[in-house]
């Protein structure tokens, strides 16, 4: 398991830069606890004598379609998404500047 989650962190293309306050976050690779006893309670079920082939079929195809449909919004989300950060214009009135900022005193 180790093993493949190495290739994966080697063929991402993520900033080795561990607090980053930009850009998208790094994906989370590893499972929950409870994501690992589903998929552990799933693989005894899949190899039990008792379960069917259309079953089978019939999961496998509901989550591949899950799958397409992830991969399709998380690529339309990374084509939207804004490449350069909105730069918001500072405009300072002329009645500000004659009073000054509150940080000044008199003297």
């Amino acid at each position: 398991m180790h093993a493949s989650l190495r290739f994966y962190n080697v063929m991402t293309m993520i900033s080795p830069i561990k607090n980053q306050d930009f850009g998208l976050p790094a994906p989370v690779l590893e499972l929950t606890m409870e994501q690992q006893f589903k998929l552990k309670q799933i693989e005894n079920a899949l190899r039990s004598p008792e379960t069917k082939l259309e079953d089978v079929i019939t999961i496998f195809m509901a989550l591949q379609r899950q799958n397409f449909t992830l991969c399709n919004t998380v690529s339309n989300l990374v084509k939207k998404w804004p490449t350069q950060i909105p730069q918001v214009p500072v405009t300072t009135s002329e009645e500000t500047l004659k009073f000054g900022t509150s940080s000044e005193t008199k003297g």
